[in-house]
């Protein structure tokens, strides 16, 4: 199955679990293409200055996977800075965030897997 970039539902969400600016996601696989274990899979623009609030993870797993720009992450309270090539896993009971520090969009993508 060929899902075209084009096709892909698009959605801005204004300060995502209480973080800042617009976050834009594009929904790489959902409705009947997803998998019953995968909760989502899209891919997350961040312009500079935006971020995801801090949040929790109860039974899965998200994965961000950095593909351009940088920023920092608070994984369980510790700030961490990140950059392309980079992956932060969070599993369930542990609590994140995500920033864009830089100057140029943050893009990653985003899985979300049940346990």
């Amino acid at each position: 199955m060929l899902c075209h970039r084009n096709e892909l539902r698009t959605e801005a969400r204004e300060k995502a679990r209480g973080g800042n600016g617009t976050v834009n996601f594009l929904h790489l696989v959902e409705g009947k293409r997803v998998q019953k274990n995968t909760n989502m899979l899209a891919e997350l623009t961040l312009p500079p200055g935006a971020s995801i609030g801090p949040h929790s993870h109860t039974d899965e797993t998200e994965f961000f996977v950095i593909l351009k720009g940088n920023g920092t992450v608070n994984d369980n309270g510790t700030e961490k800075p990140i950059t392309e090539g980079d992956v932060m896993i969070t599993v369930s009971g542990e609590t994140h965030s995500i920033a864009n520090t830089g100057n140029v969009p943050l893009v990653l993508h985003a899985v979300i897997v049940q346990n």
